[in-house]
């Protein structure tokens, strides 16, 4: 049952917002004059084993998200004149598995694209996506994490295996590149934490960021480095820590490999030359470094501000040498590896390669960039057709016109989603999702250490009538496909009425008896284990999986949590409103988690420490006569989110997302805050609202995320609030590596509009 405490104006729910990868614990009154639909106040969730209570102003305004736009209520299919009809769901499915299945047997499953899997906090429905996609034959997928955090994952595989969080809360020194924590979060109880770091004399803070952010006037050091620059600064404060013998020598000695090799390419650096390079005094960044090298802990934060821009996955090795060398990892206050209650990506040193372009893919995922190429061609391996969950590409992925055409070139595209968004308005057929308040939800950012959590959400609504949660949309295809053999569900079916135990040992035998059993795990609880629980809380059966990998995977970690098997971790997940602690280690517990054999660290990646030698100086600016400003493309302010709000009125301030530009800029263009003025790139063009902030460095300009959503029905004229990025962006300009799009490095010119 729900957990619900009445008060005299309705009743209060708890929950989670879904605007980050916090995904903070929330409580939510609804009014029962609306059927409970409104939501009439949120307020942070003291319980929450993760959170405590802390929100920020964006969950305050998450009504906004579940009321503020026309929902689909009904699947709708494309007609030959370009217009959609509204059909019935048992058509629907019926017509995208036969289409589906035609192009699979017509040209290869490995045709079909799949992008998405979720968002912010919507990752449950994902999971049932799985089968759906092996049993038509798909083999490649993208999704947002592709966009950002691909080049971090390849460097941590080669150190750690897998992903690596900061512990803010204890860390004597904090470091942020390309990272504003105060707006963007990132770190459980952001805003909090920072503020107590920048209040205690001990503590320090370091943010590398060509903006003055708001992080940045809490810190102690503010490396405020020429946009593009980050690599040069941060090449310097490792030449620095190597210089002054300012590194962890028994670390090094006793934890990394290759040490003697990797200081001599840093001993070759100019430290001054690289100074002047990124616009940083030499002595700043020799005070920064030696604040580093002295502090008896540091964690460190890169984000989008450096891994969409220039070098972005060589400024990853750069940011783990920073931690590495000074011995930072497997202690409190320095950097963490961590459990995972289900993995989100692949983490792998070896690339897959797309099959037109030969792309590398990291993370798993296609970088977003080839994708239209991909597309675009007449190569026989070309993708014929993509299906898209929860996700708008058409939006957000660079150079949006080609996406569009890229999407208008596919044989079918079928898209889950709970609005019509601008990449819905290309599909061929559009199912109606139920929005993430009115089905069992959750997330799998789960990146604390030592104590590691999970929140599974309660429906707190009635799903809309007309739409369908995911996982039951997936069952109702792969019914359709004909998956799962009857044996196998009919034995399953029967060890289900009879309890867990003997559902477990069911289960194993028909993975043994049939190799498919495993792959198709989520659609086989659905159908069996979720028979037995009420309608709507059948697509929980799936963390039952969940919970006995987790008690495979770590358990010693999940007894020490409180749980005395999978059986146990299960029942405290579906129960725990307010999260569950699912693991709990010691601090020399996270050096099980190196897959090296000898538990070193190898401190060398030939091709990156190669990228370091080519850098050139004159590779770090972008512009041109032309375009003769770098655009930050992306920003991240109090007002912005991501595009799940598709309601305006929203934010309470910026509402048109101004265009922020540094007074001298403003001021050669006779440019007034409240004026108009042209934002053009090599791909577009875009008419933005002037603001003049002097936390921008002159010849740098910034736009925020989140605007510039089509929120009409009406192609012929959208109602666009703000500018719609990616009309600007070039999905040329992208990381060598790994692909990632230079979004906050754009080259740019601005008019001003008479």
């Amino acid at each position: 049952m729900a957990d619900i405490t009445k008060s005299e104006t309705g009743n209060w729910h708890k929950t989670a917002c879904i605007l980050c990868e916090n995904n903070c614990g929330i409580q939510i009154l609804t009014d029962p004059e609306t059927s409970g639909r409104t939501f009439l106040k949120i307020r942070g969730d003291k319980d929450h084993v993760s959170t405590q209570g802390y929100t920020c102003n964006k969950a305050l305004r998450l009504d906004h998200y579940q009321n503020g736009a026309d929902r689909l209520t009904s699947p709708l299919r494309r007609e030959a004149d370009g217009s959609f009809t509204e059909i019935d769901w048992d058509t629907a499915i019926r017509e995208i598995a036969q289409k589906f299945a035609a192009v699979r047997d017509t040209h290869g499953g490995d045709k079909i694209f799949y992008y998405g899997g979720g968002g912010q906090g919507n990752h449950l429905g994902g999971a049932y996506a799985g089968p759906f996609l092996r049993a038509i034959g798909s083999r490649y997928h993208s999704s947002a994490l592709a966009q950002e955090k691909a080049g971090e994952a390849w460097v941590d595989a080669h150190f750690t295996g897998g992903h690596t969080h900061g512990d803010f809360e204890h860390a004597e020194v904090s470091i942020f590149f390309g990272k504003n924590p105060y707006q963007s979060h990132g770190v459980s109880r952001a805003r909090t934490v920072l503020k107590e770091i920048s209040k205690d004399p001990a503590r320090s803070m370091i943010v590398v960021d060509p903006v003055r952010t708001e992080t940045a006037d809490l810190a102690d050091f503010h490396l405020q480095v020429k946009p593009g620059t980050d690599a040069w600064c941060v090449i310097a404060l490792i030449a620095i820590l190597i210089e002054e013998n300012l590194v962890d020598e028994d670390f090094i000695a006793e934890h990394t490999r290759d040490y003697d090799e990797l200081q001599r390419h840093f001993r070759a650096v100019d430290i001054a030359e690289y100074a002047a390079i990124c616009g940083i005094d030499d002595d700043l960044l020799r005070r920064a470094a030696r604040r580093i090298g002295a502090a008896s802990s540091v964690s460190t934060y890169e984000d989008l501000g450096v891994q969409q821009s220039l070098n972005s996955t060589l400024m990853s090795y750069l940011n783990k040498l920073v931690w590495l060398l000074t011995g930072n990892f497997g202690k409190q206050g320095g950097m963490h590896p961590h459990s995972s209650f289900a993995p989100l990506a692949r983490y792998s040193t070896e690339f897959r390669y797309t099959p037109v372009t030969g792309s590398r893919i990291a993370l798993g995922m296609v970088p977003a960039n080839v994708i239209a190429e991909e597309i675009l061609t007449d190569h026989p391996d070309r993708f014929r057709a993509m299906l898209i969950e929860s996700s708008n590409p058409a939006h957000s992925l660079a150079d949006s016109a080609t996406f569009r055409e890229a999407l208008d070139a596919l044989e079918l595209v079928v898209v889950i989603d709970v609005v019509l968004t601008e990449t819905a308005k290309r599909a061929d057929y559009v199912l109606p999702a139920a929005s993430q308040y009115e089905k069992w939800e959750s997330t799998f950012f789960n990146f604390h250490f030592p104590k590691n959590s999970f929140h599974l959400r309660e429906p707190i609504l009635e799903p809309l009538p007309g739409t369908l949660p995911e996982p039951e949309i997936y069952a109702r295809l792969l019914r359709e496909i004909g998956v799962g053999k009857k044996r196998t569900l009919t034995a399953l079916r029967a060890a289900a009425t009879l309890g867990r135990k003997p559902f477990r040992y069911t289960f194993a035998a028909c993975a043994l008896l049939d190799k498919e059993t495993i792959g198709l795990t989520p659609y086989l609880l659905y159908e069996t284990l979720g028979a037995t629980l009420p309608a709507r809380d059948r697509s929980t059966s799936v963390i039952w999986a969940l919970a006995e990998i987790t008690a495979r995977s770590y358990p010693k970690a999940m007894k020490a949590a409180g749980h005395r098997d999978a059986d146990a971790l299960f029942d405290a997940v579906i129960a725990g409103r307010s999260g569950v602690v699912f693991t709990e280690e010691s601090e020399d517990d996270a050096w099980n988690y190196i897959p090296h054999d000898d538990k070193k660290f190898p401190l060398l990646i030939p091709e990156l420490l190669a990228m370091l030698h080519e850098l050139d100086p004159a590779s770090a600016v972008q512009t041109s006569d032309e375009f003769p400003l770098v655009l930050s493309a992306g920003q991240r302010r109090q007002f912005t989110a991501n595009t799940i709000f598709h309601d305006p009125s929203w934010r309470l301030k910026d509402k048109n997302g101004a265009l922020r530009m540094a007074p001298a800029d403003a001021d050669a263009l006779s440019l007034a805050a409240g004026d108009v003025a042209r934002v053009v790139t090599n791909r577009g063009a875009a008419l933005a609202e002037v603001e003049i902030d002097a936390r921008m460095q002159t010849g740098h300009a910034a736009l925020p995320n989140g605007f510039g959503l089509n929120l009409t029905d009406e192609a012929t004229d959208p109602a666009l609030v703000g500018v719609a990025l990616n009309e600007l962006t070039d999905a040329q300009r992208r990381d060598p590596i790994v692909g990632t799009p230079w979004h906050k490095n754009v080259p740019a010119r601005i008019e001003p509009v008479g």
